[in-house]
């Protein structure tokens, strides 16, 4: 056994639940490692993260070592799981929390069904979509990472029947805490007409916002805080008027309040969502990504910022 495998195995027998991970569980440095601290903190359970980006060796030997090619891998009790999409599926079914030894609540006989708010303006989408469902009846899901599902699919046994403002919604047991309370709503927005969901349980996401929607902002004197993730090679060769540079440690927003609306961009908003990520798990509450980046911006706001 070569000497980082040795270093790994003892890792993985000296922690019950271990996630290799890009970052820690405070700043996650990739969406899927994010996912997967999410869903063991759900889980309740205490975990030894390990940042693979701060050791060459251990990036490229965690691989080696339970051949499987990507990142995160999470162990528990010495065995290898899986990624984060493995995570994700054995949480929804209840398969994690039983290999760790916690209740996710679905089998809790006193368990009660969820509450949820129906808009008239959401009842009258729904009523007129079940005319045409057949015996299937409307479906309401929320997954680990509040990936939301609201369809019309056959009725299941275990499922809470819910109703408000006379729709009728099944819920699976498994759902019932993760949406309680949830407002379902039908609007317009800016990118045309469909169903808002409200959900006081979930947790803080990055959001997408379009250039055109921050230059309103700006141009109304509304608060925003524009980032630039960038490094100086390309803000040298390009920038936006009125935006601040955002380093490692976020120095930047020292003193500005946690629900104060962040917009990080990149050059054509891939970095800047890792970016966001991270502002997220440094406890600000209202952040978004730019779409398309600065390249998106010089295309439908403003043409005199060159184009790289």
């Amino acid at each position: 056994m070569t000497d980082i495998n040795e270093q790994l195995s003892q890792i993985v027998k000296d922690n019950k639940v271990v996630l290799f991970m890009k970052g820690t569980r405070m700043f996650p440095q990739c969406g899927f490692s994010a996912r997967a601290v999410e869903i063991f903190k759900r889980c309740g359970v205490d975990f030894k993260d390990v940042n693979v980006l701060a050791d060459p060796a251990i990036r490229q030997g965690v691989k080696d070592f339970s051949n499987w090619p990507t990142i995160p891998q999470a162990y528990v009790d010495g065995e290898f799981v899986g990624g984060s999409d493995i995570l994700l599926e054995m949480f929804e079914n209840g398969e994690l929390q039983r290999l760790l030894g916690v209740d996710d609540g679905a089998n809790d006989p006193d368990l009660a069904p969820p509450e949820l708010t129906v808009t008239d303006n959401a009842k009258a989408q729904l009523e007129a979509a079940l005319k045409d469902a057949g015996d299937d009846v409307l479906r309401f899901e929320a997954g680990a990472s509040f990936d939301y599902d609201l369809f019309f699919g056959p009725k299941q046994s275990d499922d809470f029947q819910v109703e408000a403002n006379g729709v009728t919604i099944h819920v699976p047991r498994r759902c019932a805490k993760r949406v309680d309370g949830t407002t379902l709503d039908f609007v317009d927005g800016p990118d045309g007409q469909g169903f808002k969901i409200d959900n006081p349980n979930e947790p803080p996401k990055v959001k997408n916002i379009m250039p055109k929607a921050v230059a309103a902002m700006m141009e109304k004197g509304d608060e925003v805080y524009l980032l630039d993730c960038r490094g100086d090679r390309e803000r040298a060769l390009a920038k936006i008027e009125g935006d601040h540079v955002l380093d490692a440690e976020a120095t930047v927003l020292d003193g500005v309040a946690k629900d104060a609306p962040l917009v990080v961009y990149c050059h054509h908003g891939v970095r800047s969502r890792t970016a966001a990520e991270q502002l997220l798990a440094k406890g600000f509450t209202n952040v978004h990504n730019l779409v398309g980046g600065i390249d998106a911006w010089s295309a439908t706001v403003d043409d005199s910022v060159p184009r790289y």
